[in-house]
């Protein structure tokens, strides 16, 4: 009994210094771990706080800012336990390995996606486009109606929607006809040769004029632009805002034939000549 009792003491002692060794050998590292994590998160809170401020003066579209600051909180959270871990004595070098594996498997298996989710971070951060912009992209010429993170969507002047991948969308040629707020309306109006020059300029200007969507500045223009087989033709130029274009592209074409018609000018169109031969 005596031996039983003095094996337990002599099994407690050595569990008690085993935990003492455990405490010395890895309790400064847990509690620098701690105080890693404890500091690690107030700085994560500070640089994701700082970030959202910078979207805000950016006007960052409110869906790419979350989205943006999570990834930028996630990020640095793994960073920070792996930076943790290798303070409490573990190896991270397999672990690295392991997260690089993953992200370029991830990365091979979403290559299309990726590429028009870093097409919509484009578009939203440097804004060629905005919801509402008439623009002209990969053939399509459309309102933009939604900037999404994968695609935008714009809808036609025949009211259809049309989907276009971000990727294509922000590696290719972007007409904005939105951006300068003013568009100039390009019609040509063909006279016959018979016709006044000084009168024809005259009533077509009175129509441009006349017109109270046609914007004073820029003036609007009409001029000669081609001598061609069977009439003179004029290039009539008036501006309008961008809600007023059709309006005017419209308008113009038909007082422009109204007018003439009232002042005798005559408005060619094809003739043809018959010969016939006698036999």
């Amino acid at each position: 009994m005596y031996y039983q009792e003095e094996d337990l003491i002599e099994k407690g002692t050595d569990y008690a210094n085993y935990a003492l060794d455990f405490v010395k050998d890895y309790g400064p590292k847990v509690l620098t771990a701690i105080a890693i994590w404890i500091i690690g998160s107030w700085v994560i809170k500070i640089i994701n706080k700082a970030a959202g401020k910078v979207m805000d003066k950016g006007n960052y579209d409110t869906s790419l800012k979350k989205f943006l600051l999570n990834l930028i909180k996630w990020a640095l959270k793994i960073l920070l336990i792996v930076s943790i871990l290798g303070t409490v004595g573990v190896e991270t070098t397999s672990f690295a390995a392991i997260l690089a594996a993953a992200g370029l498997a991830i990365g091979m298996a979403l290559q299309g996606s990726l590429a028009n989710f870093a097409g919509g971070v484009l578009l939203m951060i440097f804004k060629p486009i905005k919801i509402g912009d008439l623009i002209e992209a990969q053939g399509e010429l459309g309102v933009v109606k939604e900037i999404e993170i994968f695609t935008t969507k714009i809808v036609s002047p025949t009211n259809k929607e049309i989907i276009i991948p971000n990727a294509t969308l922000s590696n290719g040629n972007i007409t904005n006809y939105s951006t300068e707020g003013k568009l100039r309306v390009d019609l040509t109006i063909g006279v016959s040769y018979d016709a006044d020059i000084k009168q024809t300029k005259e009533v077509l200007m009175n129509v441009l004029t006349s017109n109270p969507k046609v914007l004073k500045d820029p003036a609007p223009s009409v001029n000669v632009s081609e001598l061609a087989d069977s009439s003179v033709n004029f290039a009539v130029r008036p501006y309008a805002t961008v809600d007023d274009y059709w309006d005017v592209y419209f308008g113009t074409t038909e007082q422009c034939k109204i007018a003439l018609d009232a002042a005798g000018i005559e408005i060619p169109y094809p003739h043809s000549v018959e010969i016939h031969k006698d036999a």
